[in-house]
């Protein structure tokens, strides 16, 4: 499908830049878009267990989070492409109109098959949630000042994860809430947050129309991108169960390296019309932004899964009160953003940042990999607080040194790359850290009892009428009884009966569990400190001191300027130095060539 518009280029001497009070009022309505999507990630992740029993699914939980995160990943690109050609208005009030519309059906299912179908249309809109406001606040703002406004993002994201947990135990917990059930407002919820979002957006955000020119839509790089994902993002969530060398994981292995394979072709054919232009992976910071980003997705997201596990297992936390445990997380998050966006802002510098954020990050994982059972939360909260400083350090210098090193035509879809690189070593983390996590536990639990059986305690326990006589306490003493299967240990499918057991008898499971999260944060500290080296490596550029509409309208005013001088047009490509979205490959080539060397300030 081709598109070609006549329209003429934005004057760019037109251009009002909004003022810090407008900029807030806007950021106002970006913020409620993203604290749906963040807020939802939380939520039902608490509430899942109610909303399994009450609609006779709870085995088919895993779908439900599956669903959601399959659309919501490969929508990510989608968002931030589409939006380089048509406008990042539409595209977020879409993004919010899918979420809210798969929030209401999701909030009517009557099976775990309808919430998974309807949690993925939920999924279509959460990915252009984030990146495109991310990009919009790009838009609006110069780089500089740009790390300034950034914070308030990572504000709602660390609110949301400490507000998610408390309102899903409320939702859960509840039976009827003005006469509908209690876990549906988990969802029903979103729809009068999305409605005011919508309206906030409609009436405050006015920016000025794109010059359109000749482009295609990428169609076979999107479907080939589906076929690429899907298998990946199954096996990363469905792989423990169904076994890494299943014949169904081997089928994802499979169909995902030819997806692969044909979606580097597919993109090489569309050149810059590609939903993920190839070129820009020749402009190093690109390149290494988007491996620092996997890896630290890889460390935070798959570490930091095992954190509410410790609380929940080890510490005998409600989902509830882990949310709560975790606050000092958020406010070092909070806080190491506003540093950095008040540093960026200062000094223009920016690349410090993420090298000393993934040393805080690596040097808090090596800190957690010393929990035990009987570790104070005092402990653990001066660990959060190190890994939230360096995520707050790290997160948002990133996106701004990619979105300030790529031509401004492509700001969007490097926007929404970064973020979907990032999720997706999150994806892939939480799969394998969870892997060695179960993989591992239960040698460390037989270990565990080996040791506690020859102590007094432990044997005074086992002796002790009372302990005999309660049930709760059978799967353990059958373990030990003569001519019984010591390897044979209760199924850690459902982990609830460990608080049930006498604390004695329990203490074996619990070190077991320890053991096994301090290697997860170990093994996660080593992944870190790949991405300090990814950072150290990240080239610095001086921030542009232009907004992304002023200069997109800049470029676009050159190119109208020169291509009135006869047989310039040529020449006007290269003095823009911004046009990614060309028919033909010269042009291609000059923008490779820049981007390569990146942009000036």
């Amino acid at each position: 499908m081709t598109q070609q518009s006549t329209d003429a280029p934005p004057n760019a001497s037109a251009f009002k830049a909004p003022t810090h009070r407008e900029i807030l009022t806007i950021l106002g309505g970006l913020m409620l878009g993203m604290f749906m999507a963040a807020l939802d990630q939380t939520i039902v992740a608490t509430s899942i267990r109610t909303i399994g029993d009450d609609l006779n699914g709870l085995s088919l939980q895993a779908w439900v989070t599956t669903a959601y995160l399959l659309t919501a990943t490969i929508s990510t690109p989608l968002y931030g492409k589409l939006s380089d050609i048509y406008g990042r208005k539409p595209l977020y009030m879409i993004a919010i109109s899918l979420f809210v519309l798969g929030s209401l059906l999701s909030g009517t299912s009557n099976s775990m098959y309808e919430l998974a179908g309807y949690r993925a249309l939920q999924g279509l809109g959460a990915g252009g949630l984030m990146a495109l406001a991310i990009t919009i606040l790009g838009d609006l703002v110069a780089p500089r000042e740009r790390a300034r406004y950034q914070g308030y993002f990572l504000a709602v994201f660390g609110v949301s994860s400490v507000l998610g947990p408390v309102v899903g135990g409320f939702f859960a917990g509840t039976e009827t809430i003005l006469g509908i059930s209690g876990w549906r407002w988990v969802f029903l919820i979103n729809v009068p947050i999305g409605i005011i979002a919508l309206i906030v957006i409609s009436r405050v955000l006015h920016l000025p129309p794109l010059k359109r020119i000749q482009h295609r839509i990428d169609w076979p790089g999107a479907l080939l991108l589906v076929v690429t994902l899907v298998p990946i993002l199954l096996v990363a969530e469905q792989g423990r169960e169904w076994h890494w060398d299943s014949p169904k994981a081997i089928a994802c292995y499979v169909i995902g390296v030819l997806g692969l394979i044909g979606f580097v072709v597919a993109e090489r054919f569309a050149k810059g019309d590609a939903i993920l232009p190839l070129y820009l992976f020749r402009n190093r910071t690109f390149s290494v932004g988007a491996g620092a980003n996997v890896v630290i997705g890889l460390g935070m997201f798959g570490g930091l899964a095992t954190l509410p596990l410790y609380l929940q297992i080890v510490k005998g936390q409600t989902p509830t009160h882990a949310g709560l445990t975790l606050i000092p997380f958020t406010l070092g998050i909070m806080a190491g953003s506003i540093i950095a966006g008040q540093t960026t802002a200062r000094t223009g510098r920016y690349k410090a940042l993420p090298v000393f954020g993934t040393v805080l990050m690596a040097g808090a994982s090596l800190m957690f990999s010393r929990l035990q059972t009987d570790t104070s939360l005092n402990f653990l909260f001066a660990c959060s607080i190190v890994f939230g400083l360096g995520l707050g350090f790290t997160m948002q210098p990133l996106v701004l040194a990619v979105q300030n090193a790529v031509p401004v035509r492509d700001m969007g879809v490097a926007t929404s790359s970064s973020l979907f690189f990032r999720q997706m070593g999150g994806t892939l983390g939480t799969a394998i850290f969870l892997s060695i996590l179960f993989s591992t536990v239960g040698d460390n639990i037989r270990a565990a009892f080996a040791s506690a059986v020859k102590t007094p305690a432990f044997q005074q326990a086992v002796a002790d009428p009372a302990v005999q006589g309660n049930p709760a306490n059978a799967p353990v003493l059958g373990l030990l009884r003569p001519g019984s299967d010591g390897g044979s240990l209760p199924s850690l499918n459902d982990s609830s009966f460990i608080n049930n057991l006498d604390p004695r008898l329990a203490k074996p499971f619990l070190d077991g569990f320890s053991q096994s999260i301090d290697t997860v944060l170990l093994v996660a500290a080593c992944i870190i400190s790949v991405g300090i080296i990814l950072t150290a490596l990240l080239p610095e550029l001086p921030l542009r001191n232009v907004s992304g509409i002023q200069g997109r309208m800049d470029a676009d005013a050159a190119d109208a300027a020169a291509a009135e001088v006869p047989g310039a047009t040529a020449g006007a490509t290269a003095v823009s130095g911004v046009s990614a979205i060309v028919a033909d490959q010269a042009a291609v080539d000059r923008v490779d060539a820049e981007a390569a060397q990146g942009p000036s300030s």
